[in-house]
């Protein structure tokens, strides 16, 4: 493991080999992170067929990225959930159902960014 308390350039090279793990482990372990990635390689495409501007694009990538953000965030979450104990609790139950509740509005919110722009 690499020195976590480095600073300067080997802190930033710690900091995105750490980041790189964790898109390997996320993409491992998780499918709906790999749909999701699925649904950005055909989204970026298509937003600059698709939208009007530079701002539509940014909007059509950028609610397909936050979808991603979210997952990861899930997936650490139920990662660390796990960790602690596979037995049943309220609050173990509860952490992953508001995480994955957060995984359904970015999807929502990307939808209803998608039907926007290209309804309007």
């Amino acid at each position: 493991m690499a020195n976590q308390h480095a600073k300067g350039i080997a802190r930033l090279r710690n900091a995105t080999q750490f980041s790189i793990s964790g898109f390997k482990a996320t993409w491992q372990h998780e499918e709906a992170f790999q749909q999701e990635v699925l649904l950005l390689i055909v989204a970026h495409p298509a937003a600059f067929f698709l939208a009007k501007n530079p701002v539509e694009i940014l909007l059509l990538i950028g609610s397909i990225v936050l979808i991603l953000l979210v997952e990861l965030l899930n997936s650490a979450i139920e990662t660390v959930v796990d960790r602690i104990g596979l037995e049943q609790h309220e609050l173990s139950g509860r952490a992953k159902d508001i995480s994955s509740a957060a995984v359904m509005l970015s999807l929502i919110w990307a939808a209803i960014t998608w039907s926007v722009i290209l309804i309007f």
